[in-house]
């Protein structure tokens, strides 16, 4: 007789994660590992909770044994104050995507920033990078701006609901990669007209918020555009940008990869990309 597989209880915390294929990611990389892997949806909207059950929710789920939990809108700032510890990542973007359960202490980390360079360094690998746009700079969005200025982008402008978020982002990103590398957008229209490429990290496009997150004419060939929402895949923005010949990127590879390192954290086991990458591409074809 072979030993039994080990067995991991893991979990996401967030709003209107119905369709997230992250669970399904993590389970089926644990199957091809011999490891009994159950991952529960923990969403908010379900059961009619804020943000402000994060305390409530996290003890619950030290309780019942979970080695870790994926923390994803609108929770990755909020639940920054009932961590015990902060990888250096995640303290230096105030976002957090996971947290590590393990000796009585809770752990958070930050994924997003290493899957949405890794997905970026496959999919745009010989872009321009000297003016790059970001719309939206929350959680993710922080993550983004730090993988983007860390990919060698000079002259990064954040642009976002709350403009004193924007120029606090950009603050903290010139700290760490140095003065002039990252600034707050004052002038949307001239600032995409003469940039290189476009990133886009805030919910508009996503099922429940449809839409484009800025006017359409300011789209011009000679941008590549790319994008972290991936439910769906093909968001209206993406679909004007290939529609005027800008090279695009969705969202997929950015959650393929912080649920590579995710997986790694929680488990402790090493997964395999490609694996997890052609079962993504399996669900979006089985949706």
């Amino acid at each position: 007789m072979g030993t039994a597989p080990k067995s991991v209880l893991a979990g996401l915390i967030g709003n209107g994660i119905q369709a997230s294929r992250t669970p399904s990611m993590h389970e089926h990389e644990g199957d091809a590992q011999g490891l009994r892997l159950l991952y529960q949806k923990i969403d908010l909207e379900r059961l009619g909770l804020g943000a402000d059950a994060l305390p409530e929710l996290l003890q619950a789920a030290e309780r019942m044994g979970f080695s870790g939990l994926n923390i994803t809108h609108p929770c990755k700032q909020a639940v920054l104050a009932h961590l015990d510890e902060l990888s250096p990542d995640a303290a230096a973007l105030g976002a957090v995507n996971t947290v590590v359960l393990r000796d009585g202490k809770r752990v958070g980390h930050n994924t997003d920033w290493w899957g949405f360079a890794e997905a970026f360094r496959r999919g745009l690998p010989d872009v321009a990078l000297t003016q790059v746009v970001q719309l939206g700079a929350g959680g993710a969005g922080a993550a983004v701006a730090h993988a983007l200025l860390t990919l060698g982008v000079k002259d990064l402008v954040l642009n976002d609901i709350d403009p004193a978020r924007a120029a606090s982002v950009a603050a903290s990103l010139c700290e760490r990669f140095g003065a002039g590398r990252a600034r707050a957008c004052t002038d949307l229209a001239a600032d995409v007209a003469a940039a290189d490429g476009l990133v886009h990290c805030t919910p508009t496009g996503m099922d429940k918020y449809p839409g484009l997150p800025l006017p359409v004419e300011y789209l011009h060939p000679g941008l590549f555009v790319a994008e972290i929402v991936y439910f769906p895949l093909e968001t209206a923005l993406l679909r004007e940008a290939r529609r005027i010949g800008c090279r695009t990127l969705d969202g997929g590879g950015m959650a393929v990869f912080q649920a590579v390192e995710a997986f790694r954290l929680i488990t402790g086991l090493t997964p395999d990309p490609e694996r997890m990458l052609r079962h993504f591409a399996e669900l979006g074809r089985a949706a």
